[in-house]
Protein backbone atom coordinates (compact mmCIF):
# COMPACT_ATOMS: atom_id res chain seq x y z
CA UNK A 1 0.00 0.00 0.00
CA UNK A 2 1.44 3.38 -0.99
CA UNK A 3 1.64 6.33 1.39
CA UNK A 4 -1.15 8.17 -0.44
CA UNK A 5 -3.38 5.11 -0.38
CA UNK A 6 -2.76 4.59 3.33
CA UNK A 7 -3.66 8.20 4.18
CA UNK A 8 -6.39 8.79 1.57
CA UNK A 9 -9.09 9.05 4.24
CA UNK A 10 -7.04 11.52 6.28
CA UNK A 11 -6.45 13.67 3.20
CA UNK A 12 -10.15 13.90 2.44
CA UNK A 13 -11.03 14.39 6.09
CA UNK A 14 -8.52 17.20 6.53
CA UNK A 15 -9.59 19.00 3.37
CA UNK A 16 -13.23 18.92 4.48
CA UNK A 17 -12.24 20.24 7.92
CA UNK A 18 -10.66 23.27 6.26
CA UNK A 19 -13.84 23.96 4.27
CA UNK A 20 -16.29 23.32 7.13
CA UNK A 21 -16.35 26.96 8.39
CA UNK A 22 -17.55 28.13 4.97
CA UNK A 23 -20.72 25.98 4.96
CA UNK A 24 -22.84 27.77 7.54
CA UNK A 25 -26.16 26.47 6.20
CA UNK A 26 -25.00 22.86 6.26
CA UNK A 27 -23.62 23.31 9.78
CA UNK A 28 -26.95 24.66 10.96
CA UNK A 29 -28.94 21.83 9.35
CA UNK A 30 -26.63 19.15 10.74
CA UNK A 31 -26.60 20.50 14.30
CA UNK A 32 -30.37 20.92 14.29
CA UNK A 33 -30.90 17.35 13.01
CA UNK A 34 -28.58 15.91 15.64
CA UNK A 35 -30.22 17.79 18.52
CA UNK A 36 -33.81 17.15 17.43
CA UNK A 37 -33.01 13.47 16.88
CA UNK A 38 -31.66 13.30 20.45
CA UNK A 39 -28.32 12.02 19.23
CA UNK A 40 -26.50 14.61 21.34
CA UNK A 41 -27.62 16.20 24.61
CA UNK A 42 -25.97 19.59 24.12
CA UNK A 43 -24.94 22.00 21.38
CA UNK A 44 -21.20 21.45 21.80
CA UNK A 45 -21.53 17.69 21.29
CA UNK A 46 -23.88 18.22 18.34
CA UNK A 47 -21.32 20.53 16.70
CA UNK A 48 -18.58 17.94 17.20
CA UNK A 49 -20.66 15.18 15.60
CA UNK A 50 -21.75 17.47 12.75
CA UNK A 51 -18.18 18.39 11.83
CA UNK A 52 -16.96 14.79 12.14
CA UNK A 53 -19.75 13.52 9.89
CA UNK A 54 -19.00 16.17 7.25
CA UNK A 55 -15.30 15.30 7.29
CA UNK A 56 -16.04 11.57 7.24
CA UNK A 57 -18.05 12.00 4.03
CA UNK A 58 -15.05 13.49 2.25
CA UNK A 59 -12.60 11.04 3.78
CA UNK A 60 -14.69 8.03 2.83
CA UNK A 61 -15.10 9.22 -0.77
CA UNK A 62 -11.36 9.77 -1.24
CA UNK A 63 -10.54 6.38 0.30
CA UNK A 64 -13.15 4.74 -1.92
CA UNK A 65 -11.21 5.86 -4.99
CA UNK A 66 -8.33 3.61 -3.94
CA UNK A 67 -10.36 0.60 -2.80
CA UNK A 68 -10.08 -1.13 -6.23
CA UNK A 69 -6.29 -1.05 -5.91
CA UNK A 70 -6.07 -2.14 -2.27
CA UNK A 71 -8.89 -4.67 -1.97
CA UNK A 72 -8.61 -7.70 -4.25
CA UNK A 73 -10.39 -10.97 -4.94
CA UNK A 74 -7.74 -12.69 -2.81
CA UNK A 75 -7.88 -10.46 0.27
CA UNK A 76 -11.36 -8.90 0.38
CA UNK A 77 -12.54 -10.84 3.43
CA UNK A 78 -9.59 -9.46 5.39
CA UNK A 79 -11.08 -5.98 4.94
CA UNK A 80 -14.46 -6.91 6.45
CA UNK A 81 -15.18 -7.10 10.17
CA UNK A 82 -18.31 -9.13 10.82
CA UNK A 83 -17.52 -9.96 14.45
CA UNK A 84 -20.37 -7.83 15.81
CA UNK A 85 -23.01 -8.82 13.25
CA UNK A 86 -25.57 -11.63 13.72
CA UNK A 87 -24.37 -14.93 12.30
CA UNK A 88 -27.57 -15.26 10.24
CA UNK A 89 -26.90 -11.98 8.45
CA UNK A 90 -23.26 -12.81 7.77
CA UNK A 91 -24.15 -16.21 6.32
CA UNK A 92 -26.93 -14.77 4.16
CA UNK A 93 -24.82 -11.90 2.88
CA UNK A 94 -21.49 -13.63 2.24
CA UNK A 95 -22.07 -17.37 2.06
CA UNK A 96 -25.51 -17.93 0.50
CA UNK A 97 -24.95 -16.87 -3.13
CA UNK A 98 -27.97 -18.79 -4.38
CA UNK A 99 -30.45 -16.58 -2.46
CA UNK A 100 -31.50 -13.18 -3.86
CA UNK A 101 -31.53 -10.60 -1.07
CA UNK A 102 -32.27 -6.95 -0.36
CA UNK A 103 -29.79 -4.68 1.38
CA UNK A 104 -31.48 -1.55 2.73
CA UNK A 105 -29.02 1.00 3.97
CA UNK A 106 -28.36 4.73 4.39
CA UNK A 107 -25.85 7.49 3.81
CA UNK A 108 -23.95 6.12 6.74
CA UNK A 109 -20.52 4.59 7.05
CA UNK A 110 -18.92 3.59 3.77
CA UNK A 111 -21.58 2.81 1.18
CA UNK A 112 -19.18 3.22 -1.77
CA UNK A 113 -16.48 0.71 -0.63
CA UNK A 114 -19.17 -1.68 0.61
CA UNK A 115 -20.58 -2.14 -2.89
CA UNK A 116 -17.11 -2.92 -4.19
CA UNK A 117 -16.30 -5.45 -1.47
CA UNK A 118 -19.61 -7.26 -1.55
CA UNK A 119 -19.39 -7.78 -5.31
CA UNK A 120 -16.74 -10.41 -4.57
CA UNK A 121 -19.37 -12.41 -2.65
CA UNK A 122 -22.33 -12.04 -5.03
CA UNK A 123 -23.62 -9.91 -7.93
CA UNK A 124 -24.70 -6.45 -6.81
CA UNK A 125 -27.52 -4.26 -8.14
CA UNK A 126 -27.42 -0.77 -6.66
CA UNK A 127 -30.09 1.87 -7.03
CA UNK A 128 -28.20 5.17 -7.17
CA UNK A 129 -27.83 8.50 -8.85
CA UNK A 130 -26.14 8.03 -12.20
CA UNK A 131 -23.50 10.61 -13.09
CA UNK A 132 -24.66 13.08 -15.74
CA UNK A 133 -21.18 13.39 -17.20
CA UNK A 134 -20.59 10.48 -19.56
CA UNK A 135 -16.83 10.48 -19.03
CA UNK A 136 -17.24 10.32 -15.25
CA UNK A 137 -19.84 7.57 -15.56
CA UNK A 138 -17.55 5.57 -17.85
CA UNK A 139 -14.62 5.98 -15.46
CA UNK A 140 -16.76 4.83 -12.53
CA UNK A 141 -17.83 1.75 -14.45
CA UNK A 142 -14.34 0.79 -15.61
CA UNK A 143 -12.23 1.72 -12.60
CA UNK A 144 -14.39 2.19 -9.52
CA UNK A 145 -16.91 -0.64 -9.51
CA UNK A 146 -15.41 -4.02 -10.30
CA UNK A 147 -17.06 -7.34 -10.94
CA UNK A 148 -20.80 -7.90 -11.34
CA UNK A 149 -22.14 -4.50 -10.26
CA UNK A 150 -25.20 -3.06 -12.03
CA UNK A 151 -26.19 0.54 -11.30
CA UNK A 152 -29.86 1.45 -11.73
CA UNK A 153 -30.62 5.12 -12.20
CA UNK A 154 -32.94 5.96 -9.31
CA UNK A 155 -34.88 8.32 -11.57
CA UNK A 156 -35.90 5.53 -13.98
CA UNK A 157 -37.45 3.09 -11.53
CA UNK A 158 -37.33 -0.72 -11.50
CA UNK A 159 -37.70 -1.95 -15.04
CA UNK A 160 -38.77 -5.61 -15.45
CA UNK A 161 -35.34 -6.54 -16.82
CA UNK A 162 -33.69 -5.56 -13.53
CA UNK A 163 -36.15 -7.57 -11.48
CA UNK A 164 -35.50 -10.59 -13.67
CA UNK A 165 -31.75 -10.05 -13.38
CA UNK A 166 -32.05 -9.83 -9.59
CA UNK A 167 -33.79 -13.19 -9.46
CA UNK A 168 -31.70 -14.88 -12.14
CA UNK A 169 -28.32 -13.86 -10.69
CA UNK A 170 -29.41 -14.17 -7.03
CA UNK A 171 -28.03 -10.67 -6.61
CA UNK A 172 -28.09 -8.27 -3.69
CA UNK A 173 -30.46 -5.41 -4.52
CA UNK A 174 -29.12 -2.41 -2.60
CA UNK A 175 -31.18 0.70 -1.86
CA UNK A 176 -30.41 3.70 0.35
CA UNK A 177 -33.73 4.40 2.06
CA UNK A 178 -32.91 7.50 4.11
CA UNK A 179 -33.57 10.06 1.37
CA UNK A 180 -36.54 12.41 1.36
CA UNK A 181 -39.45 11.05 -0.69
CA UNK A 182 -41.81 13.79 -1.85
CA UNK A 183 -44.77 11.44 -2.22
CA UNK A 184 -43.85 8.83 0.40
CA UNK A 185 -45.80 8.07 3.58
CA UNK A 186 -45.13 10.25 6.62
CA UNK A 187 -43.50 7.94 9.17
CA UNK A 188 -41.00 8.33 12.02
CA UNK A 189 -37.22 8.48 11.76
CA UNK A 190 -35.22 9.52 14.83
CA UNK A 191 -38.52 10.40 16.47
CA UNK A 192 -39.45 12.92 13.79
CA UNK A 193 -41.94 12.77 10.90
CA UNK A 194 -40.23 12.04 7.59
CA UNK A 195 -41.41 11.22 4.08
CA UNK A 196 -40.09 7.73 3.40
CA UNK A 197 -38.99 5.73 0.39
CA UNK A 198 -41.04 2.53 0.14
CA UNK A 199 -39.53 0.87 -2.95
CA UNK A 200 -37.45 -1.52 -0.82
CA UNK A 201 -40.47 -2.44 1.29
CA UNK A 202 -42.63 -3.10 -1.76
CA UNK A 203 -39.94 -5.27 -3.37
CA UNK A 204 -39.57 -7.24 -0.13
CA UNK A 205 -43.31 -7.82 0.25
CA UNK A 206 -43.76 -8.77 -3.40
CA UNK A 207 -40.77 -11.13 -3.56
CA UNK A 208 -40.65 -12.56 -0.05
CA UNK A 209 -36.85 -12.30 -0.18
CA UNK A 210 -34.93 -11.63 3.04
CA UNK A 211 -33.73 -8.13 3.91
CA UNK A 212 -30.56 -7.05 5.65
CA UNK A 213 -30.95 -3.60 7.18
CA UNK A 214 -27.65 -2.04 8.15
CA UNK A 215 -24.43 -0.36 7.11
CA UNK A 216 -20.70 -0.84 6.83
CA UNK A 217 -18.80 1.62 9.01
CA UNK A 218 -15.12 2.47 8.72
CA UNK A 219 -12.99 1.35 11.68
CA UNK A 220 -9.48 1.61 10.16
CA UNK A 221 -7.87 2.25 6.76
CA UNK A 222 -9.71 -0.03 4.30
CA UNK A 223 -11.33 -1.93 7.18
CA UNK A 224 -15.12 -1.95 7.35
CA UNK A 225 -17.51 -3.32 9.99
CA UNK A 226 -20.99 -4.66 9.30
CA UNK A 227 -23.54 -3.04 11.63
CA UNK A 228 -27.11 -4.31 11.63
CA UNK A 229 -29.57 -6.84 12.95
CA UNK A 230 -30.90 -10.22 11.93
CA UNK A 231 -32.54 -10.66 8.50
CA UNK A 232 -36.15 -9.53 8.05
CA UNK A 233 -38.78 -11.23 5.89
CA UNK A 234 -42.22 -9.78 5.17
CA UNK A 235 -45.20 -11.83 4.04
CA UNK A 236 -47.27 -10.84 1.02
CA UNK A 237 -50.06 -9.54 3.30
CA UNK A 238 -47.74 -7.23 5.26
CA UNK A 239 -48.78 -3.61 5.66
CA UNK A 240 -46.45 -1.41 3.62
CA UNK A 241 -46.22 1.50 6.05
CA UNK A 242 -45.86 -0.67 9.15
CA UNK A 243 -43.11 -2.66 7.44
CA UNK A 244 -41.32 0.52 6.36
CA UNK A 245 -41.41 1.77 9.96
CA UNK A 246 -39.72 -1.43 11.11
CA UNK A 247 -36.97 -0.83 8.56
CA UNK A 248 -36.62 2.80 9.67
CA UNK A 249 -36.23 1.74 13.30
CA UNK A 250 -33.53 -0.79 12.42
CA UNK A 251 -31.64 1.73 10.35
CA UNK A 252 -31.85 4.30 13.12
CA UNK A 253 -30.39 1.81 15.59
CA UNK A 254 -27.38 1.23 13.34
CA UNK A 255 -26.77 4.95 12.82
CA UNK A 256 -26.97 5.70 16.55
CA UNK A 257 -24.02 3.38 17.14
CA UNK A 258 -21.78 5.49 14.87
CA UNK A 259 -23.41 8.94 14.52
CA UNK A 260 -20.16 10.56 13.36
CA UNK A 261 -20.43 8.62 10.11
CA UNK A 262 -23.95 9.70 9.11
CA UNK A 263 -24.74 12.47 6.64
CA UNK A 264 -26.55 14.81 9.05
CA UNK A 265 -26.18 17.84 6.78
CA UNK A 266 -28.83 16.75 4.28
CA UNK A 267 -32.48 17.85 4.53
CA UNK A 268 -33.99 14.51 5.52
CA UNK A 269 -36.75 16.05 7.62
CA UNK A 270 -38.97 18.65 5.95
CA UNK A 271 -42.36 18.00 7.51
CA UNK A 272 -42.01 19.04 11.17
Amino acid sequence: MTLIQKHAYDIGYGFAALLWPFFAKRRRIAVENILRGKVASNVAEAKRIAKASWCHLAGHIVEALFVPRVVTKENWREHLDVSQAPAESVKLLLDTPEQPILILSAHHGTWEPATNLLSFARPMIAVARVMNNRLVAKWMKNHHFRGPVTIIDKNNGFKPKYIEQWKREAAAMTILIDQYAHHGPLLRFFGRPARCITSGTRLAIRSGYPIIVGTFVRIAPYKYRLVGGTPVVFGKDADRDAATQILNDRLEAAIRQYPEQYLWAHRRWRDD
